[in-house]
């Protein structure tokens, strides 16, 4: 057994086989390490490893420098220079011919002898070879030059990396006998980007694969269906593109002229002959507010109203009237309380007004605040105020609006009551929705502040009730008919001191946080 030793070895105690290795002096020959794969010499020879051509040579300290010719280097540039660049060769195609042109010419010893200022480019020889005109490889990896290179051998080139676009066949394996591809080649038959993900198990690199496949296999089966299998193409228009998408249309223009239609719901492309131009719509708009104010039908009258809103849409409408179209829409919502379809013509509203279409912003966002207010939405509460201007907050329903919010804040319901039975357009119907909570919140805070009793037209006058019936008909709907005490001169008084836990826990109950269909 040998051992070989670098440098100074600091002396240590260390037995091998019982033996002290101090006590042993020249049981061991040094030899130096081996530099090459070549098989050492026989024992008796010389322990010189020979001088090859990869091994550097005796006299030598490291790798020399290779001197190229002048001619190679202004080749070199010419192959890189923008105006010889060939648009269906890529630059790595280039750099490995480039290499291989000049290695050849080292191998052969010509150098320095061949006529580098005229030699063809890289890019010029390989153009060549894809005609068929030209052979510089013995076993040229597309045969005989006569049959097209098909897409799983072109896939199987190392160079088709660069290309922009999968196609459907690349991940196909081959099964019509194709000619056997080095393995150097299809060792990059996957995914040139999958090394560079990270797999915590060999199997989900397999699932994924897997996957891939069975996606190009959908594919390639969804090309074939009606048309045959794909063509196979030459290796210069071998760029073959997937079928693009159909071009989506642009806005179609009705052709019906029914005032009316029902809405249904949309499931393929819209029809022109079902969908009503801008003339008509017009013409039905007139007709659905005399027949709201005749009948008062909100089921027929928000069915039609929905489906002139589909043929704007369709059509791609965005003007003044489709502004009017939907402003009506939600104000007759709110007046029978239909907050779903309110909040949907509120939220395009909001997009519409974006586009200085004219209509009334102001009073709508002056309903948003009120709206927010109802559902408690601190969030975008501060949204809205934070987009006011100083011209907006002027204008009186916004005024109003944000007066409302200051009342509630303040916790002054005097003032807040006041502003009910004030209430500008149709924000009034927004109250209505959370009156009676607050009305609750205030009944306690008179149990709080009154006792033992308070006259029930005291609560009739601060609550802004219409009168006394109103008022102690809302005490008993909420259960609290044994506390109205009835005296003998016909007065009837509020037991404040006994109704205060019975008012908190209703109070509590208001304001339990529920759903809204549509909520903005």
């Amino acid at each position: 057994m040998s051992y070989s030793m670098t440098g100074k070895s600091r002396p240590r105690h260390a037995t091998y086989h019982g033996t002290d290795l101090h006590t042993v002096q020249g049981a061991f020959t040094p030899v130096s390490a081996r530099r090459t794969f070549v098989q050492p010499p026989p024992p008796g020879t010389s322990t010189q490893p020979p001088y090859t051509q990869n091994s550097p040579s005796p006299s030598a300290s490291g790798p020399t420098k290779v001197h190229w010719p002048e001619p190679v280097r202004n080749y070199v540039q010419r192959a890189f220079a923008d105006e010889n660049n060939a648009p269906h060769v890529s630059k790595q195609e280039m750099e490995i011919r480039l290499k291989e042109v000049i290695g050849e010419s080292v191998k052969n010893g010509t150098l320095h002898t061949t006529d580098w200022p005229n030699a063809p480019l890289p890019q010029q020889i390989i153009l060549e070879e894809r005609k068929g005109s030209t052979a510089m490889s013995p076993n040229p990896p597309w045969g005989n030059g006569v049959t097209p290179l098909s897409l799983r051998e072109t896939n199987n080139k190392a160079y088709d990396t660069s290309s922009k676009k999968r196609k459907s066949s690349e991940l196909e394996p081959s099964q019509h006998g194709q000619e056997k591809v080095p393995p150097w080649r299809t060792a990059i038959s996957h995914n040139v980007f999958e090394n560079r993900v990270s797999y915590p198990d060999k199997r989900q690199r397999n699932e994924g694969s897997a996957k891939v496949q069975s996606k190009s296999q959908k594919r390639k089966q969804r090309f074939e269906n009606g048309s045959g299998p794909l063509p196979q193409q030459p290796f210069h228009t071998s760029n073959i593109s997937s079928p693009s998408p159909e071009v989506e249309q642009g806005p179609i223009v009705g052709r019906c002229q029914d005032l009316e239609k029902k809405y249904f719901r949309l499931t393929s492309a819209p029809n022109p002959d079902t969908v009503r131009p801008l003339p008509v719509l017009e013409k039905t708009l007139e007709f659905l507010k005399k027949k709201w104010k005749k009948e008062s039908n909100y089921s027929y009258t928000c069915d039609q109203l929905k489906s002139l809103r589909q043929d704007l849409t369709v059509q791609h409408i965005k003007t003044a009237f489709t502004v009017s179209v939907y402003e009506l829409h939600a104000r007759i919502a709110l007046e029978r309380g239909d907050l779903g379809e309110y909040n949907q013509c509120q939220t395009q509203l909001r997009a519409l007004y974006s586009h200085q279409l004219g209509g009334h912003p102001e009073e709508f966002k002056a309903y948003r605040i009120l709206y927010f207010i109802h559902t408690c939405n601190r969030t975008d509460m501060n949204d809205v105020l934070a987009d006011l201007t100083a011209a907006e907050k002027q204008h009186p329903a916004v005024r109003h609006a944000l007066d409302t919010r200051s009342a509630l804040a303040l916790g002054n319901y005097h003032r807040f009551f006041q502003l009910y039975l004030e209430t500008p357009n149709m924000g009034a119907y927004l109250m209505d929705m959370f009156v009676g909570r607050e009305r609750l919140v205030a009944l306690s805070n008179i149990c709080v502040s009154y006792k033992p009793d308070v006259k029930l037209r005291f609560v009739t006058e601060e609550l802004g009730f219409e009168s006394d019936d109103e008022s102690a008909r809302f005490v008993c709907d909420h259960g609290g008919q044994s506390f109205l005490d009835e005296r003998e001169e016909g007065e009837v008084r509020l037991l404040t001191g006994k109704a205060l836990r019975f008012f908190e826990g209703a109070k509590a109950a208001a304001f339990k946080t529920v759903d809204i269909k549509g909520q903005i």
